[in-house]
């Protein structure tokens, strides 16, 4: 049964992978990318089920803080107000 989670995952993970390509705009890929970290720190969760209780739980927790960490500093360094699309044209300069 964990086998055929593992398999699933994995195909949800390279559907990810593809969105993250082909994504129209910016937010379509950071969420596809937030996605497939998820989906990989369920996968670590599944392999240590499988390979009866190893230390992987360590591993999957502290990448889940650096996909957490890293999508947050990729949504801060990209603004859309930095290239005129989020400014208001009724403001004043």
């Amino acid at each position: 049964m964990l086998a055929a989670t593992a398999v699933a995952i994995l195909v949800i993970m390279a559907l990810a992978l593809a969105r993250a390509f082909a994504g129209p705009t910016i937010y379509d890929r950071v969420l596809a990318v937030n996605m497939f970290g998820s989906k990989t720190v369920l996968f670590i969760c599944v392999i240590n089920g499988l390979s009866g209780g190893g230390n992987y739980l360590d591993i999957a927790l502290v990448y889940a803080l650096i996909n957490y960490i890293g999508v947050i500093a990729m949504l801060k360094f990209y603004r859309p107000d930095r290239d005129g699309a989020g400014c208001d044209s009724r403001a004043t300069p």
